[in-house]
């Protein structure tokens, strides 16, 4: 169910596009701290989306099906573009990540996906952080749940 379901969150990223028709996410990774030891990482461009698994406690609906309520985290990870304050000439370039934030949101709301004994559906946003401690790369969260069905 993994494997499915950062494949299918990983095309349904590579969908959303600028307005000259390029990608807005140009880094889609699994989480691994990456901010946290941005100088041992692999170089990667902004933005960027690293996807994190919660831990999912599944039920047993009868037989071989099993589902649960899976939680699900992504990183954006955007370069800090100058400060956000009123007046500032880097305000428009600054908020720009909030932008991003509420296109991914959105665009994940209702995320499906069928690929043989596995589905995913009701994608959620659950919750969201927003970084105000950061150098050149900004990290923000966004939480969501999806009900995932797996048969055996």
């Amino acid at each position: 169910m993994r494997r499915m379901l950062y494949l299918g969150l990983t095309e349904a990223l590579k969908e959303l596009k600028d307005d000259g028709g390029q990608p807005l996410i140009r880094h889609i990774d699994l989480w691994n701290e990456q901010v946290e030891f941005i100088e041992q990482e692999e170089p990667f461009d902004t933005p960027a989306v690293f996807i994190e698994f919660r831990p999912v406690q599944w039920r047993t609906l009868g037989g071989t099906t099993q589902q649960a309520d899976v939680p699900f985290r992504l990183h954006v990870v955007t370069k800090w573009q100058g400060s956000a304050r009123d007046g500032s000439v880097f305000q428009e370039e600054s908020l720009e990540r909030f932008d991003l934030l509420d296109k991914i949101d959105a665009h994940l709301f209702n995320f499906f996906l069928s690929v043989r004994n596995e589905s995913v559906c009701m994608t959620r946003r659950t919750g969201s952080s927003t970084n105000h401690n950061h150098e050149e790369l900004v990290e923000d969260i966004s939480d969501f749940t999806c009900q995932a069905t797996q048969t055996f």
